[in-house]
């Protein structure tokens, strides 16, 4: 079965094809879910969540436009309220991160180095957790799943100007507690 044959399916109510799209989005749904909220049974609730939403949501999908990006920007918006509503300083890892933290630092090769990248990745990831789950969630469309900015506004439904301001505001966030050594003082 392929995605669009799967997505058919589910419109005619069987769920064969929803457990395709499981299959198919549920590691990298729940991905995406973890990085935003920083809470792995969370992530999990939330990708659950947005997989039974699926099966009356996928009525009003457009087969015209791709499956995916219109399926993680839900779980975006749904790990980000998930995040809101814990009001709480998240500090579990997964290796998403991890992987995800080793491709932006590249592949180091001396023992030295890794000792460094691994302070970087180290330093990163205490202040993400200084960020808002909004700014979280910018940063990982635009870095994590490589959306480009036009992706990020066609799926956001925002104006080019207010994606640039919301990837510059959690860049320059990021950058500050960065460099107050992962503190955030404007807290």
């Amino acid at each position: 079965m392929d995605e669009e044959t799967a997505i058919r399916r589910l419109k005619a109510g069987d769920l064969a094809g929803l457990e395709f799209l499981v299959l198919r989005y549920q590691v990298k749904a729940l991905r995406v879910a973890n990085l935003i909220t920083r809470d792995l049974p969370l992530a999990e609730d939330v990708v659950q969540d947005c997989f039974l939403r699926l099966i009356r949501a996928i009525r009003s999908f457009d087969s015209q436009r791709p499956f995916e990006p219109w399926f993680l920007r839900s779980v975006v918006r749904a790990a980000v309220r998930a995040a809101q509503q814990a009001k709480r300083n998240l500090h579990a890892q997964s290796q998403a991160e991890e992987d995800w933290f080793e491709n932006l630092l590249g592949s180091l090769q001396s023992a030295e180095a890794e000792v460094e990248a691994r302070q970087t990745r180290q330093s990163v990831q205490d202040a993400l957790q200084q960020l808002s789950p909004r700014q979280r969630a910018v940063l990982v469309q635009r870095y994590y799943l490589g959306w480009s900015e036009k992706e990020m506004v066609d799926e956001l439904g925002l104006r080019p100007g207010t994606v640039k301001w919301l990837l510059n505001a959690a860049r320059t966030r990021l950058r500050a507690v960065l460099e107050k050594g992962g503190r955030d003082e404007t807290r």
